[in-house]
């Protein structure tokens, strides 16, 4: 094999170590190779970066272990060509793994070009990043908060779900506060009810005609000032990531060709049936807005874990399950597409009730979220609005088969059908 780059390096990392090996060919074709221990404390890694310098290093090569990669990344990027790599991609022989075998490793193959670096996005796309997926975490935990207060009132047995489509209203936040005040009388709770909730006066009545004590008003009072920090924490992540959207050092890479801002990309995908401006944002962190980092949207599928895996042996496929990939990115798609198969009279909720009936929800909103995904890789490729289709495109697109399938359905039923094209009026 050809050596593709003279000197280069390979880092195993770990929390507190970092060992790394040097890869130098001379020019008379001899290697000559070197390796050291380092500590991960930042004059460690700025000590490891002299040293590198020191080779003439050009590329090194990691594995992504866990976040310990990360703070390496941060201190080494804009000195050297750095790449990072899958470790289940880049796996030792069996009975040879040490971690100065495995830095050689990491070594030898970025000498020879071997090795599949992965995305890693700029700083700015980075903390954009860090912040929408904190969005997801709280939000997660505001929803487990809210089911632990609702579990709450039922251990109660105020049954006050029951009759309120919205525990957390505006109506049922009154009542809870009511509850924690110690308020007992349930006529002079449900009277806190306002506009259409009103109307079931009686039924609210009944259902606040529970047993609550000192024990329930103590844990309803705990849960409830968690959600409403957890609230107050949401909106502030999301100023900051509308902030972030207009700083100028993330639309920098933006500015020319023809790649969107995010303002605009973030516009643009609420065009999408399903995709609202959370989700769009969640997207656009996930695979920034220049799509020419992925070949196509075959590549971007793959790498997002949204499309069908290969496992096929002996001419027999043994199994088709999606491969993992950007668990972010894909929660985000299989959000959307949840939400797309709600919709009236669009492409997608077509292709979801179609194949949900022969393959199974799940499946089918893994197809609609890929759908998803191949539509926002051309919209940011062309700077082009979602195109809907309509509902009958999958009908349009094939009407000979749509026949036979509605003959062969008129004929279990016992009917004898001859069909006869339309003499249409000219």
């Amino acid at each position: 094999m050809d050596l593709i780059y003279r000197s280069c390096a390979g880092l195993d990392v770990h929390k507190k170590t970092v060992q790394a090996c040097v890869r130098q060919v001379s020019a008379g074709g001899q290697v000559h190779t070197e390796t050291r221990l380092f500590g991960t404390m930042t004059r460690d890694i700025l000590a490891l970066g002299d040293w590198l310098a020191q080779w003439q290093v050009t590329h090194v090569a990691m594995e992504s272990t866990g976040v310990f990669w990360k703070p390496i990344w941060n201190l080494l990027e804009g000195r050297f060509e750095l790449v990072l790599c899958n470790a289940r991609e880049v796996k030792q022989v069996p009975g040879r793994k040490t971690d100065v075998k495995d830095c050689q490793w990491l070594a030898q193959l970025m000498q020879y070009g071997l090795l599949k670096a992965s995305f890693v996005p700029s700083r700015p796309l980075r903390e954009l990043r860090d912040l929408t997926r904190q969005r997801v975490q709280l939000v997660n935990e505001h929803t487990a908060t809210a089911n632990r207060l609702q579990k709450v009132l039922e251990d109660a047995n105020v049954k006050l779900s029951s009759v309120a489509t919205d525990v957390l209203g505006v109506s049922g936040r009154d009542m809870i506060r009511a509850l924690i005040a110690g308020e007992e009388d349930p006529a002079r709770i449900a009277d806190l009810a306002r506009r259409r909730l009103r109307n079931k006066l009686p039924e609210l009545t009944a259902a606040l005609e529970g047993t609550v004590d000192d024990h329930h008003r103590w844990l309803l009072q705990m849960y409830y000032e968690h959600l409403t920090h957890l609230e107050e924490m949401i909106a502030r992540f999301e100023a900051r990531i509308d902030e972030m959207l207009q700083e100028p050092a993330l639309n920098a890479a933006c500015s020319g060709g023809d790649v969107l801002p995010f303002p605009d990309a973030v516009r643009l995908l609420t065009t999408i049936p399903g995709v609202d401006e959370c989700l769009a944002e969640a997207i656009l962190a996930e695979t920034g807005t220049d799509m020419s980092r992925f070949p196509g949207p075959d590549n971007l599928c793959s790498w997002t874990g949204i499309c069908p895996g290969n496992n096929e042996s002996a001419g027999k496929r043994h199994s088709g399950r999606t491969t993992k990939g950007n668990r972010w990115l894909r929660r985000a798609l299989t959000q959307a597409a949840w939400a797309a198969s709600h919709t009236k009279d669009t492409y997608l909720s077509a292709l979801f009730r179609r194949l949900a009936a022969r393959r199974g929800k799940k499946r089918a909103v893994v197809a609609v979220a890929h759908s998803i995904l191949v539509a926002v890789y051309y919209m940011l490729t062309r700077g082009e609005t979602y195109q809907e289709l309509g509902s009958d495109y999958l009908d349009r697109l094939h009407p000979e088969r749509l026949a036979r399938s509605l003959t062969k359905r008129l004929e279990t039923l016992g009917f004898a059908v001859t069909l006869e094209p339309l003499q249409l009026a000219a």
